[in-house]
């Protein structure tokens, strides 16, 4: 068909609306119909084929272009791209999503974002006073050492949302949770510019590494002005929070790991033995509903299992200390392939795909997950860069170089000498609870406690259990230290 064939009424519209447009201009002949044969060798592509008028609309003058316009409109409402729900084409910088109580520092040439609660500020706040002192045992005994908490992957400062104000009430001192770079509303500056735009002074540092994130950890050490802190990691956040311990351990009075992602020594060869069991166990029910949350994983192994495969073990042998085992050029080419647009485009369609869902999947209970849970864990979304800034996080983690320097974080377990408590659900499907068991033993003297009928967020799903928990550890670890420490200033 040579092309287009549209009556004298049609035309009207289209010569008005293609000459407006620019797309094509096209001559009326009266009495004859008229063929567009440009449309099939390119206009196609941005002109409408064909445009289907209703009897009463209008077809000249500034009614025709009212419609056009209105045709255009829904088209383009049609392409908005969205990524997990958040409209793609409206990001924001992210100091403009922030909460009213949101904080910005500049560390390094990072705006990080972090929020902070003091006991003060929370005794004058009568709505939540009862349910706090609830939380505290009624107990007098504060600790007075301020809190740090670290996040894990794909989490923020929004994770310990529910858990700040009661920890705060709990020590009787400041609680301060920042979002690490590549997360929440710390801004995602470019690594490459970041990195040449470095002083004298201080070694140009790539902010998605993990040492980054210990280096920024030390510095709101610094800015609470404390000799001491507790510092608390959850997940991938308990990496930074070892990783602190190692670097400045006279800072350390305690860590506090929830969920660890630190693979136990020895992990590794249990791991098909305890899964086994461990669906063994499973009633009919349970592995019907384990099965329904892992099926998009399980999905997205299939789909890119080569590519996943590869980053997966990667991550796995640096959190063991093993990075020796892979070899230096597949790493790079990994990191190449994610800082490059397929890459960035990967992150897109996975978070796309499974990032709503494995919020859902890290609850014990995904049906208690509310809209306000999964609106809190996407907001950063609509942060301009949070793609490229998730892609070069994870190249960072690939080719950290310094862990390879360092001596093996399994080996070095048994040097960590402050108190420690691990925390675990007994029904984790992210960190089986039987890691955090393993991690305990290669701790001396760590305190373990697993929390029933709960998964991978202790202190989001069960955090009246979970502020006990920590309660009771730091009045065992440090009650009598402070009691006789107060009565020999009251001697003095």
């Amino acid at each position: 068909m040579s092309g287009i064939v549209f009556h004298q009424q049609q035309l009207v519209f289209l010569s008005h609306h293609y000459n407006d447009g620019k797309c094509c201009s096209v001559p009326r002949i009266k009495g004859q119909r008229v063929s567009f044969p440009n449309l099939q060798h390119g206009y196609a592509a941005s002109c409408p084929k064909f445009v289907k008028l209703s009897p009463h609309a209008t077809v000249s003058g500034s009614g025709g272009a009212q419609y056009s316009e209105q045709w255009l409109d829904a088209r383009t409402k049609q392409k908005r791209e969205k990524i997990a729900g958040i409209d793609q084409d409206e990001l924001l910088d992210p100091s403009l999503l922030a909460d009213p109580d949101s904080c910005f520092c500049e560390f390094r040439g990072v705006q990080i974002h972090h929020k902070v609660y003091d006991a003060e500020s929370q005794a004058n706040n009568s709505s939540q006073s009862h349910t706090l002192t609830q939380v505290a045992h009624n107990n007098s005994w504060k600790l007075r050492l301020p809190m740090i908490l670290l996040h894990g992957f794909g989490a923020s400062v929004y994770s310990w949302s529910r858990a700040m104000k009661p920890l705060a009430e709990l020590t009787g001192s400041k609680v301060l949770a920042f979002d690490r770079p590549a997360f929440g509303l710390t801004s995602r500056v470019d690594a490459s510019t970041h990195l040449s735009t470095g002083t004298n002074d201080e070694k140009p540092l790539n902010p998605y590494s993990l040492s980054f994130s210990v280096l920024a950890t030390l510095y709101f050490i610094d800015f609470l002005a404390a000799e001491k802190i507790v510092l608390v990691g959850h997940s991938a956040g308990s990496l930074v929070a070892i990783d602190s311990y190692f670097e400045a351990p006279e800072c350390i009075a305690a860590l506090i790991l929830i969920a660890p992602a630190i693979l136990a020594p020895r992990a590794v060869q249990k791991l098909a033995e305890q899964d086994k069991v461990g669906r063994e166990n499973q009633t009919e029910g349970d592995i019907s509903n384990s099965n329904m949350l892992a099926k998009p994983f399980i999905k997205i192994f299939e789909i890119l299992l080569k590519f996943i495969t590869g980053i997966t073990q990667a991550i796995v042998q640096m959190a063991k200390g093993m990075t020796d085992m892979l070899n230096s050029i597949y790493k790079k080419a990994l990191s190449a392939i994610l800082r490059s647009a397929f890459g960035v485009m990967l992150i897109r369609m996975i978070i796309d795909k499974f990032g709503r869902g494995a919020v859902r999947i890290a609850w014990h209970d995904p049906n208690q997950v509310t809209e306000h849970v999964l609106n809190g864990y996407t907001k950063p979304l609509r942060a301009k860069g949070w793609d490229k800034a998730l892609a070069e996080f994870t190249a960072a983690t690939l080719t950290n170089a310094e862990s390879e320097s360092k001596p093996s974080m399994s080996k070095r377990l048994n040097e960590i000498s402050c108190p420690v408590l691990i925390i675990t659900g007994d029904n984790d499907k992210i960190v089986p609870s039987w890691n955090a068991k393993g991690l305990s033993k290669a701790i001396p003297g760590s305190c373990l406690e697993v929390i029933k009928n709960c998964g991978h967020l202790p202190h989001e799903e069960k955090v009246e259990e979970f502020v006990s928990i920590v309660y009771k550890f730091l009045h065992g670890a440090f009650g009598d230290q402070k009691e006789l420490s107060l009565q020999a200033g009251a001697v003095v």
